[in-house]
């Protein structure tokens, strides 16, 4: 079964090529005494000498003739298959990419990205799925091509990064009473109204835990799927949220919000994007996380 070798093909190539076992030797970086070996199985699995000796050199028999071109186009093909990709430039590439991207970028950080993918990659789509999908699976079985947003570490298989560290602030409306006080405490943070954002509907969270901790409790006035919609409702009446410093700035600005320092400590969000291992080395996926780190960063910095 040693004519099965496949690398008898190239060994075939270059023998044909060079008419010379040790030219053909040198060309494929081997020793003289290895291509004889290699020429001896191609001629047991061709039944036919391929070159024989004409004084000095070696000359190709008719059979070998016949195969001298296809050999080539195989070789040529097989090397091709391995060679780095050489795909068209992913700045004119035409492609949709599917992204699951936590609400409050949907609404800040994306209207951003997609100007500068007009700019950068003006064939790249992004089609935004719900958050309800399950990360790690939609990642692996295609159904997401990048998440943006909280993501849960340490699953070896898909691939991971850092892209933002956020830290939260209350947010009410101008005409709240949280403004004219000079000081927000823990007290009056707490004895004010609540809005909380959850996709999955849970109304308790760090905050709570950490009002508890100072023995006080807060009421939660409604709980909403959306930061955009939390927003609007904090606008429209008098009641407190929480949002990212930096990454819910466009939004807040544009709506006429007032922020406050949260008055306790609280845990540090950590913004980042996941993919999977089967687009890492995409020419245009890499585009992508390429540009959305530079948004993101852009964002970080408030410019």
């Amino acid at each position: 079964m040693d004519y099965l070798d496949l690398n008898l093909i190239e060994a075939l190539d270059a023998l044909l090529a060079e008419n010379s076992v040790t030219k053909a030797a040198a060309r494929l970086h081997t020793s003289a005494p290895a291509m004889s070996r290699a020429l001896a199985r191609l001629r047991r699995a061709f039944d036919d000498p391929l070159l024989v000796r004409a004084g000095r050199d070696l000359v190709p028999t008719p059979r070998a003739l016949e195969l001298r071109g296809e050999v080539h186009a195989v070789a040529a093909r097989a090397r091709a298959l391995f060679a780095p990709s050489t795909t068209a430039d992913p700045r004119t590439a035409v492609r949709m990419f599917d992204l699951q991207v936590t609400d409050v970028l949907s609404t800040t950080v994306i209207p951003s990205l997609i100007d500068d993918l007009r700019v950068q990659a003006p064939g790249i789509s992004l089609r935004l799925r719900p958050e309800n999908l399950e990360n790690t699976p939609a990642l692996r079985e295609g159904l997401l091509d990048l998440e943006i947003g909280s993501i849960r570490a340490g699953d070896p298989e898909i691939h991971s990064e850092t892209l933002v560290t956020e830290t939260l602030i209350g947010v009410v409306r101008r005409e709240h009473p949280l403004v004219r006080a000079k000081t927000v405490t823990p007290q009056r943070f707490a004895e004010a109204d609540h809005i909380v954002v959850a996709r999955r509907g849970r109304a308790h969270g760090p905050i709570d835990d950490q009002l508890g901790a100072l023995g006080l409790r807060r009421r939660v006035a409604a709980v909403v799927p959306t930061f955009a919609s939390a927003m609007f409702l904090v606008r429209e009446t008098d009641v407190v949220c929480v949002a990212p410093a930096r990454l819910g700035r466009p939004m807040l600005d544009t709506l006429g919000l007032r922020t406050f320092p949260i008055p306790f400590a609280l845990p540090a969000v950590t913004i980042g994007m996941a993919w999977h291992p089967r687009n890492h080395h995409d020419r245009t996926h890499q585009l992508l996380r390429d540009r959305t780190r530079h948004i993101m960063a852009v964002a970080a910095e408030g410019r």
